[in-house]
């Protein structure tokens, strides 16, 4: 009997050995983790949100931005650009988010008619001086409208310019929201004014001749042009969404400037190419309906 009860009471010295040690270790490992928190408790930093109502707008890009041949024939006409214009008929971006009275001291406009994606680093080191709230982006037309089908911009040219002049204005301005249009389809406004002569003769002069020259022919060659040309537009699109899609304050607009059906009547009245007053009327609805929305475009 005495060595059963040496026996029981060895066990319960062993038991209370063991429950003191786990206390102990338990003990322990709550002063290195935070008092018990597990890894997967540590308060996880938010992406930020995108501001629906921006106070101030930037604008950078080519001469669509600019208004070109909106009111005078191979000029600009910023007053009516989509953007930052001031024309109530088109009813611009910054005056549809900023109001007429606020918009011309909120708002600059910085793009320049002719300009590439080579050129949008020095355009977006300009816009970010201002600190805007939002910067639009509105550029590749001219990298696909090249004096031949050839000469236009490389799509890995084109992707690395977008990501350094994009990380440039991250690093110049880090709050500043950016609003990326796609590329318009410039095969649709070849459809619009192909058939016009007076259009045809404006075109000679110089407009986008890698999509635009012998409007008329249907030959082989000048067929498979301009669908290079378009085929290189929708790549241009994906490398910019696929490069605004890296960056929580960028947003594409889903490819709806260049799905827009724009009609003849939309179009320049010199050129039957660039937006008229009424196609960039349109244009600032786009931007105003994907700025304003609470989640982007899918």
């Amino acid at each position: 009997m005495r060595t059963t009860a040496a026996r029981r009471r060895k066990r319960r010295s062993l038991v209370g050995a063991g429950a003191a040690v786990a206390v102990l270790a338990a003990a322990v490992t709550g002063c290195q983790s935070g008092g018990g928190r597990e890894p997967s408790e540590r308060p996880t930093r938010q992406a930020p949100r995108w501001n629906t109502a921006p106070s101030s707008i930037a604008a950078v890009g080519d001469s669509i931005t600019r208004g070109f041949d909106a009111c005078s024939v191979l000029a600009d006409c910023p007053e009516v650009s989509w953007a930052t214009g001031n024309d109530p008929a088109v009813r611009s971006l910054a005056a549809r988010l900023l109001g007429d009275a606020q918009a011309p001291a909120r708002s600059w406009n910085h793009a320049v008619t002719g300009a590439r994606m080579a050129d949008l680093p020095g355009q977006l080191a300009a816009a970010a001086e201002h600190r805007p709230d939002l910067v639009t982006v509105m550029v590749g037309s001219n990298d696909a409208c090249r004096p031949t089908a050839s000469s236009m911009t490389p799509v890995p040219e084109f992707r690395s310019g977008f990501e350094t002049a994009l990380a440039q204005l991250r690093a110049a301005s880090p709050a500043s929201q950016v609003y990326v249009s796609s590329v318009p389809d410039l095969q649709r406004l070849w459809e619009q004014g192909k058939d016009l002569p007076m259009v045809r003769q404006v075109w000679r002069l110089g407009i986008c001749q890698s999509m635009l020259a012998d409007p008329l022919s249907a030959a082989t060659g000048a067929t498979a042009r301009r669908e290079q040309v378009r085929a290189r537009v929708v790549e241009y699109n994906e490398v910019l969404r696929e490069v605004c899609g890296k960056d929580p304050l960028c947003r594409y607009d889903g490819g709806a400037v260049f799905q827009y059906p724009f009609s003849a009547e939309q179009l320049s009245r010199w050129d039957w190419f660039h937006p008229g007053k009424d196609g960039q009327a349109r244009l600032a609805e786009l931007a105003h309906r994907q700025v304003t929305a609470a989640e982007p475009p899918r």
